[in-house]
């Protein structure tokens, strides 16, 4: 233990004596992510609050096209627009500005729509009922009436998804309508009158609904708020950051020859690590500290949402943890598989920031293409990412958070093992 004690005692030394280091260390993630987090606001809250303008091209002018235009305005997801100077958009228009990309979709309703579907509802039903005998002659001519087609301009840019999630809805009002014009024509054939508006076969409402229901409800929101994603997010890359200083460490060490004469004293190679590995954990906690202060109390200050910590703060502490020894244990292979501190410092940024793009600090995964956010499952800031999310967003516990950073004490071990290993091995030869 006296021997764990005096490696981390050196460790410090050397640290506090690159104030500069220092400095950039803890103040970098601060302006990171106060920086990042108000020029992220307003993207996040288009993410939450946006509607889709779509254009509506109303050719029908009837009782279909109304209750499609009704449905749709009822919807969060879409803007409605109808008109442009003033003026009704054309089908020719709206395809224009379509492919422009101006416009993600274009929903084209035909002439006479709704008296067509009038009309060959009322022939059916009528034929129906004479072959029943409860009509005999048909009141309605058999006149040729053409099918009908609701047209819908895309974006070509529009994800498949979005155009079948329009579709499967607009095919659903259209049921809707085709039922009702039916229990309509049967009750004027059967009552030899007008439908009865208050007839409950007319108003019911569908006997199996859909109901959208967040598990969470009352305890949080499903996608974060500017401030949910960014202060953990830049958390993590502050973190990761010390790959590059403490792999740098380590390179120096072995160029200067005090990792040779550190060995030749009856110290392992793992007791070293420990020393280091104390040292920058103390690092990681202590901006993980600054970070955490500057989301609850100085954000708030400049507009953006404060960070609500309650009562999770040591969860968001055991993730900080983890996270932090995954970070180290990278830091200590990096150093040991290099020789230089020009190969360490370069391979070290660079890795760092791939690891933070996949892993969905710059761009949340949710947002992400769907092979990306497979790929992000690589990355441990993704693991430490996730584990915050289920702390902030869905008030998650440690048996929540367990596998998330359970893959980050393995990476840790990994990471670390591989380095004593490759040490051995090195002197060996």
């Amino acid at each position: 233990m006296r021997k764990l004690i005096s490696s981390t005692y050196k460790e410090m030394l050397l640290l506090s004596r690159d104030l500069g280091g220092l400095v950039i260390l803890f103040v970098m993630p601060l302006v990171l992510i106060i920086t990042i987090t108000l020029i992220q606001d307003s993207s996040f809250k288009t993410i939450n609050d946006a509607k889709i303008p779509i254009l509506f091209v109303d050719q029908d002018n009837g009782a279909i096209s109304a209750t499609i235009l009704e449905n749709l305005n009822k919807s969060d997801a879409f803007e409605i627009v109808t008109k442009q100077a003033e003026n009704n958009f054309t089908e020719e228009a709206a395809k224009t500005a379509v492919l422009k990309g101006k416009y993600q979709l274009a929903v084209i309703i035909p002439q006479h729509l709704s008296a067509d579907l009038d009309k060959k509802v009322n022939r059916n039903v009528a034929k129906i009922l004479s072959e029943f005998g409860v009509d005999d002659e048909p009141k309605v001519a058999d006149e040729v009436i053409l099918n009908k087609e609701i047209k819908l301009y895309f974006d070509p840019a529009v994800q498949k998804s979005f155009k079948n999630a329009v579709m499967s809805n607009i095919d659903k009002m259209i049921s809707r309508i085709e039922s009702k014009s039916i229990y309509e024509a049967f009750q004027a054939e059967l009552s030899e009158g007008e439908p009865n508006e208050e007839n409950p076969l007319l108003t019911e409402n569908n006997f199996v609904s859909f109901k959208e229901i967040n598990p969470k409800e009352g305890q949080g929101v499903t996608l974060p708020n500017s401030t949910q994603h960014n202060v953990p997010a830049w958390t993590l890359f502050a973190i990761f950051f010390i790959v590059i200083p403490l792999s740098i460490n380590i390179v120096k060490e072995k160029n200067q020859g005090t990792f040779v004469r550190l060995r030749t004293n009856p110290v392992s190679y793992l007791t070293v690590l420990g020393g280091k590995s104390i040292t920058y954990l103390i690092v990681c906690l202590v901006q993980f500290l600054l970070m955490l202060a500057v989301g609850v109390y100085v954000l708030p200050m400049l507009g953006l949402h404060a960070l609500e910590v309650g009562s999770n703060f040591f969860t968001l502490f055991v993730v900080a943890l983890f996270s932090g020894l995954a970070a180290i244990g990278f830091g200590i292979l990096l150093g040991t598989l290099s020789t230089t501190p020009e190969q360490s410092a370069p391979l070290g940024a660079t890795m760092v920031v791939i690891l933070a793009a996949i892993g969905g600090v710059w761009v949340p995964v949710f947002l992400m293409p769907n092979f990306m956010q497979i790929i992000s499952n690589i990355s441990p800031m993704n693991w430490g990412l996730n584990a915050f999310y289920d702390v902030l967003l869905r008030n998650g516990g440690i048996l929540e958070i367990l596998p998330d950073i359970g893959l980050l004490l393995l990476f840790f071990i990994i990471t670390v093992g591989i380095s004593v290993w490759y040490d051995k091995r090195k002197r060996a030869v």
